[in-house]
């Protein structure tokens, strides 16, 4: 069954770069461990886009974030000297732990022009873990678990369910998938884990037999929940256990609200690095 129906909102950051929010929703702030849920795109850059459109350098706490793309590239930058092309398929697992500062940058698309699409997901740390040493994790494509069956080419990008394991370093048991569907595929949600959701990207399908549009996330409810397509279909199936009650502040995530004025402040006064190679760009944060 399905318990709630989520619309993406979106908004364009410029250029035509359209962002739909998914998670965080005010009637369903998490799906396990997952807080953020964005799909970016799908748009056409010309070579020569401005620089406005990238992401600038920015700190996180608290948090991993997973940038997975279906077409196109961006640059990694980060303050542990990290710097990595990302590319369609691959994931890119960034723990930000105590605190870690990133940029991602459109310079492929600059460069050559591109074709962007794809989903960047915050996934919330557990209590033990929200402290811990940041650290970034690059896991190409082909390193990642695939599968086909009838009418249906999945990938599983992290975490683990019916027996496959993504090998990306999580903090708390999670799920998440990605499943290009044929017209008149259908398969049934893993059911190990205690929240889960589909989230269409393109297409058409059912989900417990209630229709689906691009750009909505079903939230399900407990048992057996199976998804058809209407048409060819891209989803993304995700979830976990709950790790309990989390506060945001623009790019901080924490079980305690203390923590992220301390962390604002900490940004504000210049004692959080900036990304090795991408230090000439401060990102203010909001007021408030």
């Amino acid at each position: 069954m399905i318990d709630l129906i989520i619309d993406k909102r979106t908004r364009d950051l410029g250029g035509g770069f359209e962002v739909g929010r998914v998670l965080p929703f005010a009637k369903r702030r998490m799906v396990g461990p997952f807080i953020f849920f964005d799909q970016m795109g799908p748009v056409d850059f010309a070579p020569g886009i401005p620089r406005e459109l990238d992401v600038r350098p920015h700190p996180h706490i608290g948090l991993s974030t997973v940038t997975y793309l279906y077409s196109g590239a961006m640059t990694h930058r980060d303050s542990l000297g990290f710097q990595q092309e990302i590319k369609p398929g691959a994931v890119n697992w960034m723990t930000a732990g105590k605190g870690i500062t990133h940029s991602e940058r459109l310079e492929h698309a600059r460069m050559h022009g591109a074709h962007m699409h794809g989903i960047q997901a915050w996934v919330a740390l557990p209590n033990e873990a929200e402290e811990i040493d940041p650290g970034f994790w690059h896991h190409p494509a082909d390193s990642l678990p695939t599968w086909t069956e009838s009418g249906l080419r999945g990938r599983m990008i992290a975490g683990a369910a019916e027996g496959m394991d993504a090998g990306v370093k999580v903090n708390s048991p999670l799920l998440y998938m990605h499943w290009d569907m044929d017209a008149g595929a259908s398969r049934g949600v893993p059911g190990e884990h205690a929240e889960r959701a589909v989230y269409l990207t393109e297409g058409a399908i059912e989900v417990a037999g209630q229709a689906l549009k691009p750009g909505q996330m079903a939230v399900l409810g407990k048992g057996d929940v199976r998804v058809t397509a209407q048409a060819p279909s891209t989803v993304m199936v995700l979830g976990g256990e709950p790790i309990g009650e989390r506060f945001i502040f623009w790019n901080f995530v924490s079980s305690s609200r203390a923590r992220l004025e301390a962390a604002k402040d900490d940004w504000k006064q210049g004692r959080m690095k900036l990304p090795d190679g991408d230090d000439q760009e401060f990102t203010p944060p909001p007021e408030g």
